[in-house]
């Protein structure tokens, strides 16, 4: 008996007083009222559910007796907000807005709305399959935000406000860390670039940094080195994409090349030797990218097709059908058809002094035209073999006042250096990246000796 009564004590619900109940009533009044005057920054997208404490309270209890609430009764008197989910849609080919809106559940009066934004009319209209949109729906179903993801890193937001809705563009901050490469060509920079982790995209820049003092077609040898300070960008833990060369060294056949990027006081950034001077010069070495040289300047060269003497006024880059061709330097087009021989050729003025010739195009490139002006490592045509050709290669002449020259031999005209004014700036600029190159070329020595 006494253990039944023990177990039927334990069983019985607990017991407040009175007091304490009607302070917990007052509460849920006052914090009802605090969430309805203030609502959190989330207000627009938030649902807010305000619960009130059940009171099991006899009015005829005197005041003096304490009352009984079942456990189940204690719960949280205000619930914690509920953020409302967006749901993301990815741009199919064919999509539309409306057709997007549609499988949001939306209505084509909802995109009225929206594009009644002008930014959003102007950016919207030109979404294209993998993009993103995002909706953002209120407790009643209603459109209440859009994001339109455009990048990685940014995306546009449409928010619903008394007139109409409002645009802002949200950008993230990537994580930006400092990288180090090098490596010693076998066969080819590219391949080199490979097998030291290197993306194509980075080898590419690598090679158009030092592409005015290089010419990648003939001088690379075996043996030859690079080593650079780049930054790679990351998002969340996971890498973005490479950001900016800081600062590379190139040596070719005992010859080195250094090169610092510099950003100067209206934002334009170019690379310069350490003391200053342009790594650019006013043409590049080469107009193909990694081509092979077929054929050398030669004055004295017998004709392949015509099987006679005839010169060779410039030189010949083996590489296949449609190859883009890039102008050496900024340029008026004097030429762009058939020219003889030299089948589809492109001719280029490039001030009084100098003139270029790009032969055997298979085509020519959009807008590409007698008249047009062109800027340097501007894409002018593709390779072909048009003319009097064996096979598909691009023919490039060089000429100096009027003369013909060696295109790979002849002195090309440099870039303006740094003001002189200008190099304390310069050089306490780009101090820490030509640092960070030693550092590294200093420990990865150290780590071969180790090794």
């Amino acid at each position: 008996m006494q253990a039944t009564e023990k177990q039927s004590k334990s069983k019985k619900q607990p017991h407040f007083p009175k007091g304490h109940l009607i302070a917990a009533s007052a509460l849920t009044v006052s914090l009802s009222l605090v969430f309805a005057l203030f609502p959190s920054e989330q207000a627009g997208a938030t649902k807010h559910t305000v619960q009130a404490l059940e009171l099991n309270i006899e009015s005829q209890a005197p005041a003096d007796e304490t009352l009984t609430v079942a456990p189940s009764q204690l719960q949280s008197i205000v619930k914690a907000p509920i953020g409302a989910q967006w749901q993301e849609f990815t741009v199919r080919s064919g999509d539309n807005l409306s057709l997007i809106f549609q499988r949001a559940g939306l209505s084509d009066k909802d995109v009225y709305e929206v594009i009644n934004n002008k930014a959003a009319a102007a950016s919207l209209k030109r979404i294209h399959p993998g993009q993103v949109l995002g909706f953002q729906l209120d407790p009643n179903g209603k459109l209440d935000q859009l994001r339109y993801v455009t990048s990685p890193l940014t995306h546009e937001l449409y928010r619903r406000t008394e007139s109409g809705f409002s645009d802002q563009v949200v950008e993230k901050q990537p994580d930006v860390i400092t990288a180090f490469r090098k490596a010693e060509i076998k066969s080819s920079l590219f391949l080199a670039g490979q097998e030291a982790g290197m993306e194509p995209s980075l080898i590419m820049e690598l090679a158009n940094i030092f592409g005015w003092d290089v010419d990648f077609a003939l001088d690379i040898r075996e043996g030859d080195s690079f080593s650079l300070v780049y930054q790679e960008r990351f998002l969340d833990g996971e890498k973005l994409d490479n950001g900016a060369i800081l600062a590379a060294e190139f040596t070719n056949q005992g010859k080195t090349f250094k090169a610092v990027r510099y950003t100067n006081e209206n934002g334009d950034s170019h690379f310069f030797t350490p003391e200053g001077d342009s790594m650019r010069k006013e043409f590049l070495r080469s107009p193909l990218d990694f081509a092979r040289i077929s054929s050398h300047f030669n004055l004295k060269r017998k004709h392949p097709v015509l099987h006679s003497i005839r010169a060779h006024k410039g030189t010949d880059y083996a590489a296949s059908t449609g190859t883009p061709i890039r102008a050496t330097g900024d340029g008026k087009v004097i030429h762009a058809s058939r020219k003889g021989g030299y089948g589809n050729a492109v001719i280029l003025q490039h001030g009084q002094t100098y003139r270029t010739l790009y032969a055997h195009l298979s085509k020519f490139a959009k807008g590409v035209r007698a008249g047009s002006r062109v800027r340097q490592g501007q894409v002018i045509g593709y390779v072909g073999s048009t003319g009097l050709a064996t096979g598909p290669h691009l023919h490039y002449e060089f000429y100096v006042n009027g003369a013909v020259r060696n295109p790979v031999t002849v002195a090309l005209p440099k870039a303006n250096a740094i003001a002189r004014a200008e190099l304390p700036r310069f050089h306490a600029q780009t101090a820490t990246a030509l640092a960070a190159l030693e550092n590294f070329q200093r420990s990865s020595q150290v780590a071969q000796l180790d090794n």
